[in-house]
């Protein structure tokens, strides 16, 4: 859908992400220290069906900020809470879902986040459960990333509310500054 985008200034912009709101994948679990910052933080967020990604973001309708409709970002992200669930998702079985995911999410801002601070080095030393050497895991994760065009981020469990919540902040401040990275139609977004 093309549209004619408006130019907002920064006290609007500001005012509009206020509104802003994180979407969780309905099938996301063992999430409670994402959702206790959120609260904290007091940032809206719900749970939605997501067919890519764990969270997405999207400012509501607001006439009197001049927002007409929902806006949806096309940004997800993709939690996974160790390197031994990166390595469960390359085998055989599941690899199959873990790549159609990575490629749905190809033209989209899209990056993985593993809640372990020292996953990289977890992985070139082999300190994880799977049988994978760490040369070709740490090749297969890097092939991947050339080829769907996402990142691979290894962050500390306990920041990663925060690292959700500016990862869409920023996100959808582009989108308000330059009319980049959005869907309109609802069943498009990082559905």
């Amino acid at each position: 859908m093309t549209t004619a985008h408006y130019k907002y200034t920064k006290t609007e912009i500001d005012k509009i992400v206020k509104t802003m709101k994180i979407v969780i994948d309905t099938r996301e679990n063992r999430n409670e220290h994402i959702r206790d910052y959120l609260t904290q933080k007091k940032v809206s967020f719900i749970n939605r069906k997501l067919d890519t990604g764990d969270y997405s973001a999207m400012i509501p309708k607001n006439i009197e900020l001049g927002i007409m409709r929902d806006i949806y970002l096309d940004a997800c992200l993709e939690r996974k809470n160790g390197i031994d669930e990166i390595t469960g998702n390359l085998q055989k079985d599941t690899e199959t879902a873990f790549e159609n995911e990575l490629r749905r999410s190809k033209d989209k801002p899209f990056v993985l986040v593993v809640e372990d601070s020292k996953g990289y080095e977890k992985i070139l030393l082999g300190k994880y459960r799977s049988k994978y050497e760490p040369r070709a895991l740490l090749g297969r994760l890097k092939a991947f990333e050339a080829r769907y065009n996402f990142s691979i981020v290894y962050l500390d469990k306990k920041y990663m509310g925060n690292y959700i919540y500016h990862h869409f902040l920023y996100h959808a401040k582009e989108y308000l500054k330059t009319g980049i990275g959005v869907d309109f139609d609802e069943g498009s977004q990082c559905e």
